[in-house]
């Protein structure tokens, strides 16, 4: 029926069709009929009793026209009760039917789909004339039903093209989710809300590590109503009490999808087996499942899985929507791999990082206080770096700098910059810019890698104040921490950034600092925002730090840390306080 483009009532075009034909006929009965495997359907009727005027179907055991159909020629009986073929017909005794004449109705191939037929209650004999008149009219009724077929091919034609359409759109905005982010949970709760509703009514996805233990398990649900039922799912598989083990087992062995077009809780229990799985599938709904496998695209391993899961309501799954669900799995892997990889290689650049970060000197009237944080949005640690050593004549040096770059080479060369400063300024009496102007030179000569911002300081005691002489290569400007509460921001003329064009001279600067004073110097992490001007980023430092002069260095760190609104770049500063 669907095929044909008819539901399982009446239809008003073959009811008129009826109508004349019983009118022109001049028959009590007149029927269009389509049959299915078990059933004949008349769409088109007059004349018969109820149920059947209603109920617009009989079981086949009832048809005259499966004969018409089998056959797919016209029949016409004047008495079926004296033919062979027909007299055993339930119609005979169940609706009085004694003459019989139908014509085929074929679809453009000629595969014939049902009749136009009239009935009699008294044997008659069919004249020409009304055989001629039951097959024009028996055209027509084909050529209804072509134009039916040809309208739901149509429509199927745009639907898939629709349903291609949507699923295409829901793989690359997918793709897109997962990598934007390298945080393993939220990819895997983002897809769970991207497939819900739009893939299916609710999905439940499961992950496991290498050695079989669940790493994490998230359901969604398309209707609000119903998330909190998805996450009480979820909850009951995180504590324990869901065995979830079993749906990566299902696909584990084959790879492929499992689809059951026709489910109920008993089955999903089948899966995850719990006592209060039955109820919570009911309030979710349930009626058809299809679990996917997330593998890995390099080793092939199923990691996890995805359970796909439609409400009696819905359809069951169709052979494009199992592909686009196995490419959701596959791509979830693909997500899941890249973020074990950027976990492996976060892990080595932290330590490569925090093992070139230096243990701060313990110098006489100076407290310093030494901060470095990876950044949080998925970018790996980089190259930012803070350093000071003392020398030989009783000065302290100080070093933050910035190595532009997001790995594990950012990191790597940052060491290589970190040591040629000190190598270079060890031990000698130089300015910080002729400092600054060498390690230029150095970078270059050494065909050292790096475009670096950085700056570099000496702090030294003179009387009862300290003396600050400091160079600054494309670096955000110190801050300082007044005794009395104020904060100066020492901005100067702006340098080049280290490694791009040598500089024969770099600038350095002085400023006095009185006792109860703290420097600050940092990288731009502390400071900048996509959406902001770093002017306003040295602003909300400059804030933090107005009027907390007595405050302790630590308390002073946490709090500019805690004042970085989102940290989508390294930081790395270093709090210098004088007494």
């Amino acid at each position: 029926m669907a095929r044909v483009g008819l539901g399982t009532g009446r239809d008003p075009a073959f009811d008129r069709i009826a109508g004349i034909v019983e009118r022109l006929v001049d028959a009590p009965v007149a029927v269009v009929t389509v049959l299915s495997a078990d059933r004949q359907h008349l769409p088109g009727l007059v004349g018969l009793p109820e149920p059947v005027a209603s109920e617009r179907e009989m079981p086949l055991t009832h048809s005259f026209s499966r004969h018409v159909v089998e056959t797919g020629e016209s029949i016409v009986v004047p008495d079926v009760r004296a033919d062979p073929l027909l007299r055993d017909n339930l119609a005979i005794r169940d609706l009085g039917v004694i003459a019989f004449a139908g014509v085929p109705l074929t679809d453009s191939d000629g595969l014939v789909l049902g009749t136009l037929a009239v009935m009699d209650r008294e044997p008659r004999e069919w004249t020409k004339s009304e055989i001629i008149l039951l097959n024009e009219l028996g055209e027509v009724c084909s050529s209804e039903l072509r134009l039916r077929i040809a309208r739901e091919i149509a429509d199927e034609a745009r639907r898939a093209a629709e349903s291609a359409h949507g699923q295409l759109a829901l793989l690359g905005e997918m793709t897109e989710a997962l990598a934007a982010t390298m945080d393993l949970d939220e990819s895997l709760h983002r897809l769970g809300g991207m497939v819900a509703g739009r893939l299916a009514d609710w999905c439940f996805i499961t992950l496991a590590d290498q050695s079989g233990a669940i790493r994490h398990v998230s359901a969604a649900h398309h209707d609000p109503a119903r998330a909190e039922i998805a996450d009480r799912l979820a909850e009951l598989a995180r504590a324990a009490k869901l065995d979830v083990r079993s749906l990566i087992r299902s696909v584990r062995g084959t790879g492929r999808p499992v689809r059951r077009d026709e489910a109920d809780a008993v089955l999903l229990r089948d899966r995850l087996s719990t006592a209060h799985l039955a109820g919570l599938a009911d309030q979710l709904g349930f009626g058809s499942y299809l679990i996917v496998p997330i593998s890995s695209p390099v080793t092939f391993r199923v990691l996890g899985a995805v359970l796909l899961v439609n409400g009696p309501g819905r359809p069951p799954f169709t052979d494009a929507e199992q592909s686009t669900a196995a490419e959701v799995g596959r791509r979830a892997g693909m997500a899941v791999d890249n973020t074990l990889v950027f976990g492996r290689q976060r892990h080595v650049a932290e330590v490569l990082q925090h093992s070139m970060l230096p243990e701060l000197p313990d110098v006489d009237g100076v407290d310093l206080h030494g901060r470095y944080l990876p950044a949080q949005d998925g970018a790996s640690v980089g190259g930012d770096w803070y350093d000071a050593f003392a020398q030989p004549d009783g000065s302290l040096m100080l070093a933050v700098g910035d190595v532009s770059g997001h790995d594990i080479e950012a990191a790597a060369t940052m060491g290589q910059v970190r040591n040629l400063v000190r190598g270079d300024a060890y031990g000698r009496d130089d300015a910080p810019g002729p400092l600054l102007a060498q390690l230029d030179r150095a970078l270059h000569g050494l065909h050292v890698p790096a475009a670096a911002t950085a700056v570099l300081a000496r702090l030294r005691r003179e009387g009862d104040d300290y003396l600050v002489a400091f160079a600054n290569a494309g670096h955000p400007p110190p801050v300082l921490l007044r005794p009395d509460g104020e904060v100066d921001i020492w901005w100067e003329e702006p340098e080049p950034l280290l490694g791009l064009v040598p500089r024969d001279q770099r600038v350095t600067h002085h400023r006095r600092i009185a006792p109860g004073s703290t420097l600050l110097l940092y990288t731009d992490g502390l400071v900048e925002h996509p959406a902001r001007l770093i002017d306003d980023g040295i602003s909300r430092v400059r804030s933090v730090l107005l009027g907390n002069a007595g405050l302790p260095a630590d308390e002073l760190c946490a709090r500019l840390i805690d004042a970085v609104p989102r940290r989508a770049d390294d930081i790395a500063f270093l709090v210098v306080s004088v007494s």
